[in-house]
């Protein structure tokens, strides 16, 4: 969407689902602004180009459905300045940014091109109180990589998919972003010796992770070697998170499963297969392991999500 007046502008943000903002934005009769957006799943990706200015917000823009969501800037062109909760984050090509939604920002550009990534809040696994201490704090584009390169071969390529694997990938993103938060939160003394920082590190290797899930061989060892490290170099990296190695790739596969189980688009595959293409080849233990997490069998969770039969 092409927009070419500032009205039009804060029109087309609210149209996109994003958080309102006020701006001051150059260009006059001049003024030359573009939005797209696409839901994957549970994730908004939206993209815009727009002129120098001001943007703000203040309470009496937040929306209590704005509460739901953590907002993840991407800087893909210009320079940016936003502040908010005390914290003040100056962004350039490739920098991330995390916004809390539903509080007062501050935000100053050059002509720039932003993505905006809107994710369910439950989702990132993030300790209460700890958003605004992470929100306006530089994430460089190192620890960042891993989500800017996948969230912009989505946007590129979002035409290509169904839903069904929008949702997917959506999910992947999601799980990409939460473990650079988690590095950055975590973030120490492992930049010391010459070695990658911790959140680089673990933030390539989920990516990794997420692009291999359907192959039986992932593990732990496997990953080590793509990454040049031991195994129990991996494990460390991995120490002050939420899951170890094996769990995370065991519960990416069980949500891919969980999602494709409620998708119509996949109802002429049986369970089974479905289990197998996302690496569980038993069919026994993936049960187990399935109705372990969600407490319903996957046959069960199939038929919630079915089309009703209609009598007449």
């Amino acid at each position: 969407m092409r927009v070419n007046s500032a009205e039009a502008w804060l029109r087309a943000v609210g149209e996109a689902g994003l958080p309102p903002l006020r701006s001051r934005l150059s260009g006059g009769e001049d003024f030359r602004a573009s939005l797209i957006g696409y839901a994957f799943g549970a994730l908004r990706v939206s993209e815009a180009v727009t002129p120098a200015g001001l943007c703000v917000r203040d309470e009496t823009l937040v929306r209590e459905r704005d509460r739901r969501f953590v907002q993840v800037e991407w800087v893909r062109r210009g320079e940016v300045l936003v502040e908010q909760h005390g914290n003040r984050a100056e962004l350039g090509p490739a920098d991330l940014v995390l916004l809390d939604p539903a509080h007062r920002v501050r935000i100053t550009s050059t002509a720039s091109t932003n993505v905006t990534m809107m994710v369910p809040r439950h989702l990132l696994r993030l300790p209460d109180g700890e958003l605004a201490g992470l929100s306006a704090v530089r994430l460089g584009a190192g620890s960042g990589a891993p989500v800017s390169s996948l969230a912009g071969s989505l946007l590129q390529s979002a035409g290509q998919y169904t839903p069904g694997e929008r949702a997917r990938l959506g999910a992947a993103l999601i799980e990409v972003i939460a473990v650079a938060l988690s590095a950055r939160r975590g973030r120490g003394s492992s930049v010391s010796r010459g070695m990658p920082a911790v959140g680089d590190q673990r933030g390539r290797i989920v990516a990794f992770i997420e692009a291999r899930l359907p192959d039986r061989a992932l593990a732990p060892a496997l990953i080590a070697a793509a990454h040049h490290i031991s195994v129990r170099r991996l494990h460390q990296l991995f120490e002050d998170g939420p899951e170890t190695v094996a769990a995370l790739i065991r519960r990416r596969r069980l949500e891919r499963c969980h999602a494709d189980l409620a998708d119509p688009v996949q109802g002429g595959r049986t369970v089974a297969a479905i289990a197998a293409g996302w690496g569980f080849p038993d069919p026994a233990s993936f049960s187990r392991q399935f109705k372990a997490a969600y407490g319903l069998t996957a046959g069960e969770h199939r038929r919630l999500h079915s089309s009703p039969t209609i009598v007449h």
